[in-house]
């Protein structure tokens, strides 16, 4: 039936379900659970959990380190919830705000035995969704039933696997000429991808040759650096800068990315930048947030430019994961254009992290 969701519609509506603090259910080879993000769980729907079963609670091996708890699954750890345990000492596991304040949380025991499959995936879909990545796990018995009565979205993993892994299909929504400071000849591209997430923008200077590798620098977004003007980063300087080098030579292409705080989305972007206030560097309060160094997903701007017609690029970054990412998408990477700008007294710990520990080449 035409009306029946797809899984990638699904997906698209757990996303909503876990920001407003709606369990989802998963389903796999091995049982079935449902999930919550810790950090939309309110304490009336953690009652309604526990009266369903024994919860646990999911970090990343991330947060479990900076929780001296052990991570038995490799990727991440699955912390039995104490008898009195309550939102605040849910919140207080998950979220790093005030771990200097209150370092103990624990003794914190991880769980060793059976499969960590459902609660891998819950962290994957609470970090897809921009929040913490840490979720309640409460196993079902009677999942389709549970689903069914209450309403709930209902996932498969070997559904939701290969969708989560692979990078959500383009399409080109609208162009539109705009005049810009730096470039008279500007053209803005809107691209949206099919899974309902952030669209993603190509702005277009001139007339780049299809035929020629292109001037090009794939940009994330950062409010507050490309918007307030932040001191923090080198961020708006790199954007602008990027923009009036295409101006001066008459064609390039900047993307412009929707991947707020390397792909961790601002509010978790503020809670780090939190984190650097109470001494820690930029990779430091990634990680004791949950997250990877980086989790952008730079696939997106190279099927971008492929839709756009090029093949080959003159790449505008310092960051050589950029150049290997291209590569390994199958455009050519015929030159490494520095962009070496934006240094302030205010970024140079920020900026000297990241050459010492994510490689940009500054």
């Amino acid at each position: 039936m035409t009306l029946t969701l797809t899984i990638t519609e699904r997906l698209t509506r757990a996303r909503g379900d876990l920001r407003m603090g709606v369990p989802v259910m998963l389903c796999g080879s091995d049982g079935a659970a449902l999930i919550v993000a810790i950090e939309a769980l309110d304490p009336v729907r953690l009652q309604d959990l526990r009266s369903l079963g024994t919860p646990v609670l999911a970090i990343t091996a991330r947060r479990a380190e900076t929780l001296k708890a052990r991570a038995y699954d490799g990727d991440l750890a699955r912390i039995a919830l104490p008898s009195d345990a309550g939102i605040d000492w849910l919140r207080a596991v998950a979220d790093p705000v005030d771990d200097l304040r209150m370092p103990m949380k624990g003794p914190l025991q991880s769980l060793r035995d059976g499969p960590a499959d459902l609660h891998r995936a819950a962290l994957s879909l609470a970090k897809s969704a921009h929040l913490l990545p840490a979720a309640l796990v409460v196993p079902m018995a009677n999942a389709l039933q549970v689903a069914s009565e209450s309403g709930l979205t209902l996932l498969s993993l070997d559904e939701i696997a290969p969708v989560l892994s692979a990078l959500s299909p383009l399409a080109e929504v609208v162009s539109a000429r705009v005049p810009l400071v730096a470039s008279e000849a500007g053209r803005v591209h809107i691209f949206r991808p099919d899974d309902g997430g952030d669209e993603h923008y190509a702005i277009e200077i001139g007339r780049p040759d299809r035929a020629k590798p292109v001037l090009a620098r794939v940009h994330s977004a950062c409010f507050t650096g490309d918007v307030l003007g932040s001191l923090k980063c080198d961020c708006g300087p790199q954007l602008r800068t990027a923009l009036v080098q295409m101006g001066a030579e008459g064609a390039g292409v900047l993307l412009y990315l929707n991947q707020e705080g390397r792909g961790i989305g601002l509010a978790n972007k503020m809670r780090a930048y939190s984190l650097q206030d109470q001494g820690f560097d930029t990779v430091e309060a990634n990680h004791r947030l949950g997250f990877e160094d980086d989790e952008r997903d730079f696939r997106i701007g190279a099927e971008i430019l492929r839709k756009m017609g090029f093949s080959a690029v003159r790449l505008m970054t310092n960051n050589p994961k950029k150049l290997a990412m291209m590569e390994s998408c199958g455009l050519h990477v015929t030159e490494r254009v520095p962009l070496k700008v934006g240094g302030t007294l205010q970024n140079k710990a920020y900026l000297a992290t990241k050459a010492a520990k994510s490689g940009h080449l500054l």
